[in-house]
């Protein structure tokens, strides 16, 4: 039987970026003709049926199916009984807590599959480097949803940067705070397990690295437990570091996940940058929108994330837009495209195809394994300077941190 051209996803991870962004791209682009058959595989049915209750007229299969298992019958290595009937043009999406990326996406291209996987990649630099060696040696695309990459202000960024109209880099300071309920509700399980650092703050430093292209030379971190603490959990409410890139530059990156859950929108975030001949300054949060309602309250909207709209196509149903949806679903396309150029071919001639086209897209835009070692290098030296008492964290040429002497 010949392929219609669709892909066929797994997701792995059910839980709110799944919920919130990722299952309706996949939805989406199903409609589209990108996307085939769709499943999902959760810790446990309960978050199965919570996915089908809020897509009621989608089709998606369901790992653990909530007619076989009860609610809280947790199963969470069922993903790879999903993965083994993943057919040849299949995709693993990895949308779990960021400690577990590294085996499911090893396991995945090893099954002979692409992934797409929710930033950041891994958190050690030696898991990253198994990762980049797994996906040369099987010519597999591995890209890590970096989504502020297609956030227009970051692209504006990077264009007007490279083109050298901001002069040498200076400095710059990146925010990105998250309300309490992050690590109470939505992380309550694993919070202590990573930072809001490493969490969302590593999507500034790759915005940085994308911008500039510079490659970190030491980092220094602070955090402070008060809140999480006194609530039971042993995570780090806020986090700070300051990274020195090798031409000099230095960016301060702050980041929280315990602000106000009565702030006016969900994350709190910007971009500023100062050069030789300019500067940047971007309010990500702040995007000259807001909303009032007797309901809600007053909302700031980030129109350019992720929004519901009118369909132009298809009447009163619903049309996602924003850089959240082209992120997932430009990898998409880039697999798709893989898939559909090497369809016939010989086994030889596909990868060799396929090690070309990696190539090239990995020295352009990208997030593929070699730029997404960027932001895991940076993590874990943020997580090793706070151990360290704040000690300053320098890199080797494999980007594997280390205590300055």
């Amino acid at each position: 039987m010949s392929w219609d051209e669709r892909l066929d996803v797994l997701l792995i991870g059910g839980g709110m970026i799944s919920q919130e962004v990722v299952l309706p791209t996949l939805f989406q682009d199903r409609r589209r003709g990108i996307v085939g058959n769709i499943a999902v595989s959760s810790l446990n049915s309960g978050i199965t049926k919570q996915c089908r209750e809020l897509f009621p007229k989608e089709e998606f299969s369901g790992h653990p199916d909530p007619d076989k298992y009860a609610a809280d019958d947790n199963q969470p290595m069922m993903y790879r009984e999903a993965m083994a009937t993943l057919g040849e043009h299949g995709v693993v999406v990895v949308a779990t807590p960021d400690h577990l990326h590294t085996d499911m996406t090893l396991e995945a291209i090893e099954a002979g599959h692409d992934v797409i996987v929710m930033k950041p990649l891994c958190l050690k630099v030696d898991e990253a480097h198994k990762v980049i060696e797994a996906a040369e040696r099987r010519k597999a695309y591995v890209a890590t949803d970096y989504h502020k990459r297609m956030d227009r202000a970051v692209r504006l960024a990077r264009y007007r940067v490279r083109r050298g109209d901001l002069g040498e880099m200076l400095h710059g300071h990146a925010w990105i705070e998250e309300p309490k309920y992050m690590p109470l509700k939505q992380f309550r399980l694993w919070a202590h397990e990573s930072s809001p650092f490493e969490y969302v703050g590593v999507h500034y430093v790759d915005a940085w690295y994308f911008i500039t292209g510079l490659r970190p030379k030491r980092v220094a971190a602070f955090g402070q437990k008060k809140f999480l603490p006194s609530t039971g959990s042993d995570a780090y409410d806020a986090v700070q570091a300051v990274i020195e890139w090798e031409d000099g530059s230095v960016l301060w990156v702050q980041t929280s996940w315990v602000c106000s859950e009565k702030n006016s929108a969900m994350t709190n975030q910007g971009l500023q940058i100062s050069g030789t001949k300019g500067e940047y300054w971007a309010d990500h949060k702040f995007r000259n929108l807001h909303i009032l309602t007797d309901d809600d309250g007053f909302e700031q909207i980030n129109p350019n994330f992720f929004r519901h709209y009118e369909s132009w196509e298809r009447g009163n149903d619903v049309e996602y837009v924003g850089y959240g949806y082209e992120s997932i679903s430009r990898w998409l396309r880039d697999i798709r495209q893989l898939h559909i150029a090497t369809e016939g071919m010989s086994k030889d001639e596909a990868v060799a195809h396929r090690e070309k086209q990696l190539r090239d897209w990995e020295a352009g835009q990208r997030p593929l394994p070699r730029q997404a070692l960027i932001g895991v290098a940076v993590n874990e030296a943020v997580r090793l300077s706070l151990d360290n008492g704040n000690a300053y964290v320098v890199f080797d040429g494999e980007m594997k941190p280390g205590l300055a002497n």
